[in-house]
């Protein structure tokens, strides 16, 4: 799960990431609405003023965006707090006076780029003064406590990637509650004071610009009423549950194998800590724990990267390789000057990997600290799929450079690591040949730890923020709704007793960040989609699994058409015009499992399965 950041996101979207330079400038959009009825002239002229304001803007957004996640000091989050305040404050002004023209008759342009403008805010800072400049400094705050967290190991402290890294490696019961209470502790607990206040900030800010709360705003950005888009991805869910529940009850048969009741019992919840994850999103890492007896996928990436004396830059470059494979430009050598592909020894950053288009033009960037295994050789297939949407829209209207929602962003890259399969790997000369057919139920068990693993997590943590921005979920139960959302949907729970004193929540970093995460979601969906319409496109005739669209322009040149839209269209059309269907659904995704869900079913008759 990554953050795409091209510029004019961050002005819109990212308070902690923004500019204000051109804040002194006396524009139309600042200035106070006129007294007569608006006319849809002044709405297209409003529309041109703030697309030409936050043009000028956006790069100087992006570069001290970049400053403050790659040298994070107290001058970094003193620029980033102080920009950010500011251009909050013009996206506040821009999103209420775009919702001055709610009544008017626009035609198609106009109207969907006011309410872009009304939508892209991520927090919105009401108009008294001081509160978009305290605003940004604690989200500001709450990104930097996170960037420079620590937790431990075996008494000595480690570091963020470290440890999420260590979390993968270790198998011993007390040292994986030890990084995980270590790190839920020193990186959530000092986040809550803070994090409660920006609720309040935020929520009067949301309201406003009209909406009942910050959920519901950020609900309003999938070209559909809010309760509409909750029931869709209700809707989704329910249709990929069973398989979760079925991957669940095989997997904790398994731990309980490995570690015995008094660590994991055979049913109920299992311990979050052992899922090879600091917040059991993705179970990948325990493949080898719970892999499927004489069912060999046949290789081990991170084996094969180490043999073939892959680097971090090495990484990146086979990643490039395939985009170009499908018939995209190479990337632009300041691409390779500029990015951060390794973590630095000198100073703190954010190791959290994300993608960049700072200028909005051709300075793409990746932000990873990139070792070398097999997850960060998937993570630099799917960033680059960032980088080369970005590049495809950037000829759009600056309201238009964005994904068509922001599920997309992320689908793309998870669509093209879809593809890193044994037949890819062959291709690179990484595996001599393919494995047999026999390894497939490994393969398939492999991606669902991981694909499949994901999905509650994917939903509970905006359902969680909801519940927090409607009031339903007070300060006073922060930590317990937290656990009550993860124990209901995911089945697990913590390795020791939460209190109130906790706030668990800040330990991942989209909370801290304040970035919406219902896309990561909606990518585990749409990336299966676009697999799918991808394979047939090219005429795969094989198992889903195994298929890989490299090598194939007819793809690319198709994948192009769609990239290239941005947000110019509601999401259904980009939608439709790569898969052929306007309608988001889960049956790719249980096309690609169903010969493991045949296999899950299986081996989980006669267990208890459920929490």
């Amino acid at each position: 799960m990554r953050r795409t950041a091209t510029a004019i996101a961050l002005a819109l979207s990212l308070p902690t990431m923004a500019a204000g330079q051109a804040m002194a400038q006396q524009t139309q959009a600042e200035a106070a609405p006129a007294a007569s009825a608006p006319t849809a002239e002044e709405a297209r002229a409003f529309v041109a003023e703030a697309e030409k304001v936050l043009g000028d803007l956006s790069e100087y957004a992006g570069r001290i965006a970049w400053l403050n996640a790659t040298y994070i000091n107290f001058d970094s989050d003193w620029l980033a707090a102080r920009s950010g305040a500011e251009l909050t404050e013009l996206g506040v002004k821009y999103a209420k006076q775009a919702a001055r023209y709610n009544a008017l008759s626009l035609d198609y342009d106009t109207r969907r780029k006011l309410e872009i403008l009304k939508q892209g805010l991520t927090l919105a800072a009401p108009d008294r003064p001081g509160a978009a400049q305290e605003l940004s400094e604690i989200a500001t705050r709450l990104q930097s406590t996170y960037g420079k967290g620590r937790g431990t190991l075996d008494g000595k402290e480690i570091s963020g990637s470290d440890i999420e890294e260590q979390m993968g490696l270790v198998r011993d019961p007390a040292k994986l509650k030890e990084m995980w209470v270590s790190w839920h502790n020193n990186v959530g607990r000092p986040m809550r004071q803070d994090y409660a206040r920006l609720v309040e900030i935020a929520n009067e800010g949301a309201r406003e610009l009209g909406y009942a709360d910050t959920g519901a705003m950020w609900r309003s950005g999938y070209d559909m009423k809010p309760e509409e888009f909750e029931k869709m991805v209700d809707g989704l869910w329910a249709d990929v549950k069973p398989l979760y529940e079925q991957l669940h009850c095989y997997v904790r048969a398994e731990l309980n194998k490995k570690y015995g009741d008094d660590v994991q019992p055979k049913t109920g919840p299992i311990r979050a800590d052992l899922l090879g994850n600091m917040w059991a999103q993705e179970w990948g890492n325990i493949y080898e724990v719970v892999a499927p007896p004489n069912a060999d996928k046949g290789y081990d990436l991170t084996e094969l990267l180490v043999a073939r004396d892959y680097s971090p830059v090495k990484i990146m470059q086979t990643a490039e390789g395939f985009f170009t494979s499908l018939g995209f430009a190479p990337l632009p050598e300041t691409f390779w000057e500029r990015s951060m592909i390794v973590k630095p020894a000198d100073r703190e950053v954010v190791c959290h990997a994300s993608a960049w288009n700072v200028d909005n033009k051709e300075d793409l960037r990746v932000k990873m600290c990139t070792k070398v295994n097999g997850d960060d050789f998937v993570t630099a297939h799917h960033e680059l799929g960032h980088n080369f949407y970005q590049r495809a829209y950037n000829q759009q209207p600056l309201l238009y450079m964005n994904g068509a929602n922001d599920g997309f962003h992320e689908a793309i890259g998870d669509f093209i690591a879809l593809s890193v399969t044994p037949d890819y790997l062959v291709k690179l000369g990484l595996l001599d040949k393919e494995p047999d057919a026999k390894g497939d139920v490994g393969l398939l068990m492999s991606q669902a730890l991981d694909k499949v693993a994901f999905l509650p997590f994917g939903l509970l943590v905006d359902k969680w923020r909801w519940k927090v921005f409607s009031g339903e979920v007070t300060p006073a139960n922060y930590n317990a709704a937290w656990t009550r959302l993860r124990q209901d949907y995911q089945g697990i729970v913590p390795p020791e007793p939460r209190s109130e004193e906790d706030f668990d929540p800040g330990a991942k970093f989209h909370v801290a960040g304040n970035t919406p995460y219902m896309r990561y979601f909606l990518a585990r969906i749409l990336q299966f989609q676009f697999h799918e319409a991808a394979c047939k496109m090219a005429g795969w005739k094989g198992p889903l699994h195994r298929c890989s669209i490299y090598g194939n322009k007819q793809v690319g040149e198709k994948l192009n058409e769609m990239l290239t839209m941005g947000a110019s269209k509601p999401w259904p059309e980009a939608l439709k015009a790569f898969t052929g269907t306007s309608q988001m659904s889960a049956r790719s995704m249980q096309n690609y499992f169903a010969p493991l869900m045949a296999y899950l079913k299986q081996q989980n008759k006669g267990r208890q399965c459920g929490w």
